[in-house]
């Protein structure tokens, strides 16, 4: 039996066409539903361009989301911290775990759109040191009770010392990992845990178990300790109860994510671009070495036990959510998730399959317990010809319970 977490993380990549202010509250209602059907967590972005991520502060859509959810973890996937002054992530981050009582992982990242830098005037070669700089001095900040200065090319702090600490304890630090060995390696220096973006790639995907060994690595390295159970993994599905309604749901949505997304904006015009919406479902989630689920829940079931057996064990599932089928059918395909994925990856029917089994397996106990009960109604004239009289419908009554013995025992006289 394994024991994973499953959760969800919106960056969110949403088509430009929808009312924008209807669109985040949609989002809002989709985390609703997630905390409804019991998934573990929550994620989204911090986004300043391409049209298509739109969420520039998690920390102020979580906030919303705290007010509408129970118990659902809410983590920033990611803020971008070269882009911040350290000491005000540290205070919002804060505020945000006692607004949603302790429920927030600070996931950080260096900025994963090229254009938010530009536009913020940073060099991209100075993100990831910046990124490693600040999450030191968060630390610090969170954990402290002393003031400290420090001093740095692009940001100060004199005497700082926070004046409220997080809710929680030992609030989960994240960073987010993609191909290259960078947000492993800070995993290991800052004890964090890894949010593996890069795993919705062929060679992101192949690339696992090399990651995580530059996590353990830098972790030697600085004296720390990585968990694989804070090792997050994201995929991509979309599920149905058969395959060619989640080809049907999926494949429109499908075509225009990777076409005017993925390769038409991100890359550029550089990658596959495909001509029907069946050749995009054909290559994306049924060719060798395919990385998207669409189709079953057992499909899913069986792309998470390859990607265990792959990576050598991790601890939470995440999903990425993307707009490749309609509202209605998204929701649905996160309900059987729920409903039938997350059970059959944890084992959580296993006991009810063995006494299934059991009960099956063992008819003579079942037996005596029929002729008990027919001892007891022969004991009874009465009773005996009330059974006579509604013979059919009383042996379909006692059948489920009895077996063949009861049968049996109402042919018999009594004595």
């Amino acid at each position: 039996m394994t024991d994973l977490k499953f959760g969800a993380f919106l960056a969110p990549h949403h088509p430009i066409g929808e009312n924008p202010t209807l669109q985040l509250q949609s989002d809002l209602e989709f985390v609703t539903h997630l905390d409804r059907l019991g998934f573990d967590e929550f994620w989204c972005g911090e986004h300043h361009s391409t049209g298509w991520e739109v969420i520039a502060s998690p920390e102020i859509f979580l906030a919303a989301a705290a007010e509408r959810t129970q118990r659902i973890m809410l983590g920033t996937g990611v803020v971008s911290l070269p882009y911040h002054h350290p000491f005000m992530v540290a205070q919002r981050m804060v505020q945000l775990d006692h607004q949603s009582r302790g429920r927030v992982i600070f996931g950080s990242g260096p900025g994963a759109l090229p254009s938010d830098a530009h536009t913020l005037g940073v060099d991209p070669m100075l993100l990831r040191d910046r990124q490693d700089e600040a999450m030191g001095v968060i630390r610090r900040l969170f954990e402290s009770d002393e003031r400290f200065t420090h001093e740095s090319e692009w940001f100060k702090l004199i005497d700082a010392k926070l004046q409220l600490k997080p809710l929680q304890k030992k609030m989960e630090f994240a960073v987010a990992s993609i191909i290259s060995p960078s947000g492993m390696t800070l995993a290991g220096k800052h004890e964090a845990g890894i949010l593996s973006i890069g795993s919705t790639s062929k060679a992101g995907l192949q690339a696992l178990p090399t990651q995580w060994s530059f996590a353990e690595e830098s972790a030697t390295k600085h004296g720390k300790t990585v968990d694989r159970k804070n090792w997050r993994i994201v995929l991509s599905w979309h599920i149905a109860e058969t395959r060619d309604e989640a080809r049907i749901q999926a494949r429109d949505g499908l075509l225009n994510h990777n076409n005017a997304y993925t390769v038409g904006t991100l890359a550029a015009g550089e990658g596959a671009i495909y001509d029907t919406p069946d050749q995009a479902v054909d290559e994306m989630a049924f060719s060798d070495g395919a990385v998207n689920v669409i189709g079953t829940p057992d499909d899913l079931v069986n792309k998470i036990k390859d990607i265990i057996e792959l990576s050598g064990g991790f601890g939470t599932v995440i999903g990425f959510v993307h707009d490749w089928a309609n509202r209605e059918n998204t929701n649905r395909s996160w309900d059987l998730v729920a409903r039938y994925v997350i059970p059959a990856v944890n084992g959580l029917l296993d006991d009810y399959k063995e006494s299934n089994e059991y009960v099956i397996q063992n008819r003579d106990t079942w037996n005596r317990a029929g002729q008990a009960i027919m001892s007891k109604i022969q004991e009874n004239e009465r009773a005996v010809a009330a059974m006579k009289e509604q013979a059919g419908p009383s042996q379909s009554a006692l059948a489920p319970h009895s077996g063949e013995a009861t049968k049996k025992a109402a042919k018999r006289k009594p004595s």
